[in-house]
């Protein structure tokens, strides 16, 4: 066997490996499809996400079933204004053995999961969000001054309500930030809705099964970062990020209007990780202009601050990366 065939052997296993997951999660979810797509995106590019809808859409049923199927552990956490950082990390409590003698012990948080379940982040004071977002970039925890790893794979997805906003405690854009995706999650259409009816309410609620193990996802993550990248697609990516700036001469005329800052850094990072993620998810061996386009919206949507103008029209962030892509021209 060649070098050629061996490489595509790799990436028919990839392939083949996502397609069994996304086949097992829709047995249980119905519709979602470009959610459950994202969501196994970003894991595989070892991000976050950060989900945002109304509640009831299933979140909790896919991120337990995504667990399941990949055979990892699972956690849930309801944000409440009263949480403590040590409700979600752990904390150090004083001990007696049999013998008598006391000590010092840290019980584990529920955030020493592979896979934890944030629902509404914006809910928690800002020292609360921040213990979270700590254990996200670092992946482990400090307590006491003992540093304790978090287990692998680790992938938080956190959640939060667009209409109740009121007594939240809104991300700040630095925090936004660390998310590798937004994504926006929409109400099912009507045929969704009886099918949902008809899954869950009878008696033939289908079970999920394992269909990968943990350490197979820790393999796929790091097959990812050998995926090839052409400098056209990285000159590509770094102009979506300069025309966000209303100094770079290819801005479109929206930017000055509606935008306070553009993208960070972290924008292009996340380009090139999920754009990668995506040509082995579509058997290919390099990444492509179409990868970073199909992926700029859920990587950058979050990262952009609009100024008072803009939120009080109401203008979404979508909106303003339409502008910016269609003003960057494709190499070809």
């Amino acid at each position: 066997m060649n070098e050629l065939s061996a490489v595509q052997n790799v990436v028919d296993e990839f392939q083949s490996s996502v397609n069994e997951i996304i086949t097992e999660i829709q047995r249980i979810m119905v519709g979602q499809e470009q959610l459950i797509h994202d969501l196994l995106v970003a894991l595989l590019a070892g991000g976050n996400v950060l989900l945002e809808g109304v509640p009831g859409l299933g979140k909790t049923l896919l991120i337990r079933s995504l667990a399941r199927t990949i055979d990892s552990g699972f956690s849930r956490v309801q944000f409440t204004p009263d949480l403590m950082p040590a409700d979600i990390i752990g904390t150090t409590i004083i001990t007696e053995t049999e013998e008598g003698h006391r000590g010092f012990k840290f019980e584990r948080g529920p955030v020493f999961t592979n896979l934890l379940l944030a629902d509404e982040i914006n809910r928690a004071a800002p020292r609360t969000q921040s213990a979270l977002l700590e254990a996200m970039q670092e992946n482990n925890v400090t307590v006491a001054g003992q540093t304790y790893p978090l287990p692998k794979p680790f992938f938080v997805l956190a959640t939060q309500n667009p209409i109740e906003m009121e007594g939240t405690y809104p991300l700040p854009e630095a925090q936004l930030d660390r998310f590798l995706y937004k994504i926006d999650v929409f109400s099912p259409s009507e045929q969704e809705l009886i099918d949902i009816a008809r899954r869950t309410t009878g008696t033939n609620i289908p079970e999920i099964k394992i269909v990968t193990t943990g350490e197979k996802i820790i393999q796929m993550q790091q097959l990812i970062k050998e995926v090839p990248v052409e400098d056209r697609v990285y000159k590509y990516a770094a102009q979506i990020i300069r025309a966000t700036h209303l100094q770079d001469p290819l801005a479109p005329k929206i930017i000055a209007k509606h935008l306070r800052l553009g993208i960070s850094p972290r924008g292009i990072q996340a380009l090139i990780r999920t754009g990668r993620v995506e040509a082995l998810m579509d058997n290919r061996k390099a990444v492509s202009i179409d990868d970073i386009r199909k992926v700029a919206y859920p990587a950058l949507r979050h990262r952009m601050i609009l100024n008072y103008e803009a939120q009080a029209e109401g203008i979404p962030a979508d909106s303003i990366l339409d502008e910016v892509l269609s003003a960057i021209p494709v190499p070809r």
